[in-house]
């Protein structure tokens, strides 16, 4: 991914306003993996219910603000549905973008709680509850990450 800046970032949200979108906690921007990353995602630190991601899709950047479900009670062990790893993943619920979103529209997946995804399918990271090692490379990991992480971008997208 290549490294993007704060206004970038801010400017790249698609399932809230302008307003909300000034106002996100960013994460250190200088000190992330760039190289590593196919998506970039944080937590906020002042609002552990929120959480944001940002990724390529469709030629352009696309930003997502996500939220814990209030059902959950924290991470679990469990497997992601974007990279497939088994570990602390948590529900993450988006708004829908545009209308559907204002309506109260969202969907929800299960992704890892600290959104390093990246990580862990180039082997950069271990999951705390590896139970078996998969035998795909990490090409073919990361190949299913962006699949995974498009079809999902493209549900909050998705304006029917």
């Amino acid at each position: 991914m290549t490294p993007l800046t704060a206004p970038q970032l801010r400017r790249t949200f698609v399932n809230m306003s302008k307003g909300e979108a000034s106002r996100i906690n960013l994460p250190e921007l200088d000190e992330q993996p760039w190289n590593d990353l196919d998506y970039l995602g944080w937590v906020d630190p002042k609002a552990p219910m929120r959480a944001y991601l940002v990724t390529e899709h469709g030629g352009s950047l696309r930003g997502i603000g996500l939220r814990l479900s209030t059902e959950a009670r924290g991470p679990r062990k469990t497997m992601c549905a974007l990279c497939h790893t088994v570990g602390d993943v948590a529900l993450m619920v988006a708004p829908r973008a545009g209308s559907a979103g204002r309506s109260g529209n969202s969907v929800g997946t299960y992704i890892c709680a600290d959104l390093a995804c990246s990580l862990y399918v180039r082997g950069r990271r271990r999951a705390s509850a590896s139970l078996a090692e998969e035998t795909l490379t990490p090409e073919q990991k990361t190949a299913r990450l962006v699949t995974n992480l498009g079809a999902f971008v493209a549900r909050v997208l998705r304006t029917d």
